[in-house]
């Protein structure tokens, strides 16, 4: 089958290969990929930044596609079913973090960048029947991110003003879109006018560009102060959010893509006490929640650009220089 797999031996760090079909253990199935999604991780495993890195392993962790076989505690009447698939594995059962042996799908596991995928059928979901093969690709990793950091995290609630940076980037675009079915006043933040456009058209009340110095008194004076603030960069760029987010306020951050703050205004955090709160993935439940609250409020993910597996490198390239708005998606379904 084809695949793509990770060679840091190659100068593009991923190579498209022939290998052979899964053998299933006895509650798993093969699924015959339709299209897959490229997260951040996939290219922070291209970049040699991602821990436990193995090479001929199968990238990629969101997919959707059709069962072709079933493991021998299956039911064979699962043939033929539609399904996308979790991508979050051995959560544990404290819902409030995961466990050790959390792990996601595709490092160190072979993930869903291949013709075929193995999974358990305990990661598996109905497709949506109004979503393309794209757009339910598109969905796993981010959306279950953004829901968790959004709702279960920070609790948001009808009303509120929200933040949500970096808008483009898969997770970012899903929380705007769900604090905004939510019935929360939506902002956003970009380096780009184009995607703060974007924004606006599906519902963002304003956007700043944060590279403009005066973003944060710009901000302040337009929305009084944030209530909730969903961000994945941290860095030097928290200083900024603990300046606009209310007294009381909440700062949900799923990432750390600018690593750790040089300084950190520790007095405003606590005499405003101002709640920083980590969030990563989510637990089933959140997944569960997630699907239903995208389906319930017809939400549909923004698709950047569908690529062919021979493209991969392209489509790579594209994550790595940020320029997309909404999920790269590779599309299996011409595949051998």
């Amino acid at each position: 089958m084809k695949a793509i797999i990770l060679n840091r031996s190659l100068e593009q760090k991923i190579e498209i290969a022939e290998i052979e079909e899964p053998h299933l253990g006895p509650t798993e199935v093969l699924i015959q990929v339709k299209a897959a999604a490229l997260n951040h991780r996939d290219e922070w495993c291209r970049q040699g930044l991602y821990p436990g890195l193995q090479d001929g392993i199968v990238l990629g962790s969101d997919g959707a596609g059709v069962i072709m076989k079933t493991g021998g505690m299956v039911d064979a009447s699962m043939v033929g079913r539609e399904v996308l698939i979790n991508p979050a594995m051995n959560w544990g059962d404290d819902l409030k973090a995961q466990s050790k042996d959390f792990k996601i799908l595709g490092m160190p596991d072979h993930g869903t960048l291949a013709t075929y995928v193995k999974v358990n059928t305990d990661r598996l979901h109905d497709k949506p029947d109004n979503f393309t093969w794209e757009e339910a690709a598109a969905l796993p990793l981010g959306g279950l991110t953004a829901y968790r950091a959004l709702m279960t995290q920070g609790k948001v609630q009808s009303g509120e003003k929200v933040l949500v940076t970096g808008f483009g980037g898969g997770v970012a675009q899903f929380a705007a879109q769900f604090a905004i079915a939510a019935g929360a006043d939506v902002y956003v933040s970009s380096s780009s006018q184009e995607k703060l456009n974007v924004a606006e058209k599906i519902g963002a009340l304003g956007g700043y560009n944060y590279t403009d110095e005066d973003w944060v008194k710009k901000s302040l004076e337009e929305t009084g102060g944030f209530d909730l603030i969903i961000d994945s960069a941290m860095g030097d760029t928290l200083n900024n959010l603990i300046k606009v987010v209310k007294p009381g306020g909440r700062i949900v951050f799923y990432g750390a893509t600018k690593g750790n703050p040089t300084m950190l205004d520790a007095r405003k955090i606590f005499w405003n006490q101002i709640q920083l709160i980590g969030s990563t993935m989510g637990t089933d439940r959140d997944f569960e929640q997630m699907l239903e609250f995208v389906q319930k409020q017809n939400i549909k993910p923004i698709v950047d650009q569908i690529y062919q597996v021979e493209q991969a490198t392209e489509a790579f390239d594209r994550m790595k220089a940020g320029e997309q708005l909404g999920k790269i998606v590779i599309s299996f379904k011409d595949s051998d």
